[in-house]
């Protein structure tokens, strides 16, 4: 995705927010889904209403919002039943759920790699994730070799690092022993 699509669809989610803000929905969450974690879309608007009519009135609000700028929802569920209402803009979707179904289902554990974002973090350009992260530089671990406590002999030594023992070094003077007999 370009950076102009990109901001295009900040706006967008931006305008889905307030339009859940202006029907007073509740605990709002955005998630920023990482494409590398299999995800479908780039965001998740989560919120919640507290009875069947605030979350339709809300459903109904990001759509007259958004209706201007030429985004219709690519698929809409559960608007009939609304315990959950799902409003899909293919870059990003939009879940509204009654307080009871956003506890069972608990998106946000689900997708807990996602990047949790305020509305004001929309407008601030993804700097830290487009420029490259460079890695702290660790000293490297030494590596002795220590006698076993139970016998001197070189064939029982074993390869620490710190304070834990590899298991791949087991495994290798074991391989050692068994050579040796």
């Amino acid at each position: 995705m370009s950076q102009a699509q990109e901001k295009d669809t900040r706006q967008q989610v931006a305008r889905a927010i307030k339009a859940v803000e202006n029907k007073k929905g509740e605990d709002v969450v955005i998630l920023e889904l990482d494409q590398a974690s299999g995800a479908f879309t780039d965001y998740f608007i989560v919120c919640s209403g507290t009875n069947p009519r605030q979350i339709q009135a809300i459903a109904d609000e990001v759509e007259k919002e958004l209706a201007p700028a030429g985004l219709r929802p690519n698929s809409k569920e559960g608007y009939n039943q609304a315990e959950w209402v799902l409003l899909d803009y293919v870059d990003f979707v939009v879940h509204i759920f009654s307080e009871r179904a956003r506890k069972f289902y608990d998106l946000e554990r689900l997708w807990k790699s996602a990047h949790r974002l305020k509305p004001a973090d929309l407008a601030k350009k993804r700097a830290a994730k487009i420029a490259p992260k460079k890695a702290a530089k660790r000293p490297p671990k030494k590596t002795a070799f220590v006698r076993s406590a139970k016998t001197r002999s070189k064939s029982r030594a074993k390869i620490k690092t710190g304070a834990r023992s590899k298991p791949w070094a087991r495994a290798q003077a074991k391989k050692r022993r068994r050579k040796s007999r």
